[in-house]
């Protein structure tokens, strides 16, 4: 189950399974996109209800996929979860993961493609599924080493093992260890919009570097022009 609660600038989106560690379902995958997609608030914070943040996907579903035609097969599973975390890349608005607790498979690999991630200090983060005969395959292995480089990626996946906030920081997984990762929406929803956009549009452009330098300029004059009596009235201060 996705719940959302907007609050001015702030969508707060959670997943709300607390009782299965917020484990995901096909049908859950699909609101969750849903919800991302059709979202317009300047930024979102996506979190979980309960002790954990996102256990990854349901294991009961993963069982069931070559057996229960109302589920997706295997192969159309993993689209699937892509094709979430690709939404939540791709988003026009600033997407934070707020990580309180555990965060496991799916739930790592979605909060790879967040903007922002940042971890309370009880939170622990793993991708258990080589123990399974699995891997992440919701983006994971595109994400993560771009995110911690190939050698933690490597070594995060491959020995399965579960890494407490300060380890998850060291290794580039989170940014930041907070408290309350509301706080850090919050602040992140306090600055100026359409910068906001222009920022992730431009740090997210996969282009080669010339068209990104002509893009960065271009966005830069954009801003230029719709705020220069807010600049203007900043350098008076």
């Amino acid at each position: 189950m996705i719940r959302t609660t907007d609050d001015g600038d702030l969508r707060v989106v959670t997943i709300d399974r607390p009782e299965q560690r917020n484990a995901l379902r096909p049908t859950d995958l699909e609101a969750l996109d849903e919800t991302i997609d059709e979202t317009d608030t300047p930024v979102v914070l996506l979190r979980g209800h309960g002790p954990a943040f996102c256990a990854g996907a349901d294991l009961d579903s993963v069982t069931d996929l070559d057996d229960d035609s109302r589920l997706p097969d295997p192969e159309g599973f993993a689209r699937l979860g892509q094709r979430v975390a690709d939404t939540i890349e791709s988003s026009e608005s600033v997407v934070v993961a707020g990580i309180d607790g555990a965060a496991r498979g799916g739930g790592v690999e979605l909060a790879l493609a967040c903007d922002v991630r940042v971890a309370t200090p009880r939170s622990t983060l793993g991708e258990p599924g080589v123990r399974l005969g699995l891997f992440g395959a919701w983006g994971g292995t595109v994400r993560l080493p771009r995110i911690v480089g190939e050698g933690h990626a490597l070594e995060f996946s491959l020995s399965g093992r579960v890494v407490d906030a300060d380890e998850a920081l060291r290794m580039g997984l989170v940014s930041r260890i907070v408290d309350d990762p509301r706080r850090v929406a919050d602040s992140i929803a306090g600055n100026d919009h359409r910068s906001l956009r222009i920022i992730k549009q431009r740090l997210r452009d996969r282009s080669p570097d010339n068209e990104r330098f002509e893009a960065e300029a271009a966005g830069f004059a954009e801003l230029h022009r719709s705020n220069v009596d807010a600049i203007a009235s900043s350098r008076r201060d």
